[in-house]
């Protein structure tokens, strides 16, 4: 199983987008992070520094989210939505963009994915596989109105 550092997830974005900056050929996987970079201009000041956004502390406690774990749980998602995992994200899924616009519905699903991450760590959520999808898909559900 791929489980990167948070350097090499740092590093394969930084280096994603200096690819594309010196229209170098990109890996598909690439490619990928690229279209949420590409969504999110915002970050690619970032990106531009390896160094300075390896070693950027970005504090909840200051008002500040991190643009890597933001635009990895883009990928995150997106990859669930590719095998339907779990069962049944990628109708749902499909339901909330059609309401709006995929981005957004990202977003969306990405406010879930967090809050049933942080219950199943807190302990307020069984830690078992079928509850975590459990609670995600109903989650999720519930953004449809």
């Amino acid at each position: 199983m791929f489980n990167p550092s948070r350097e090499e997830v740092r590093r394969f974005f930084c280096e994603a987008w200096r690819k594309r900056q010196a229209g170098e050929v990109v890996t598909p996987l690439e490619g990928q992070a690229l279209k949420w970079v590409d969504k999110h201009p915002e970050h690619q000041t970032l990106l531009d520094d390896p160094d300075a956004a390896v070693g950027a502390d970005f504090s909840i406690n200051r008002g500040q989210s991190n643009p890597f774990l933001h635009l990895s749980m883009h990928m995150a998602i997106e990859e669930q939505l590719g095998i339907d995992q779990p069962p049944g994200i990628r109708a749902v899924f499909r339901q909330l963009a059609a309401r709006g616009d995929e981005h957004g519905a990202h977003h969306q699903t990405m406010e879930c994915l967090g809050r049933v991450l942080w219950e199943a760590q807190r302990g307020t959520l069984p830690a078992d596989a079928a509850s975590i999808n459990d609670a995600y898909l109903t989650c999720l559900k519930r953004q449809l109105g």
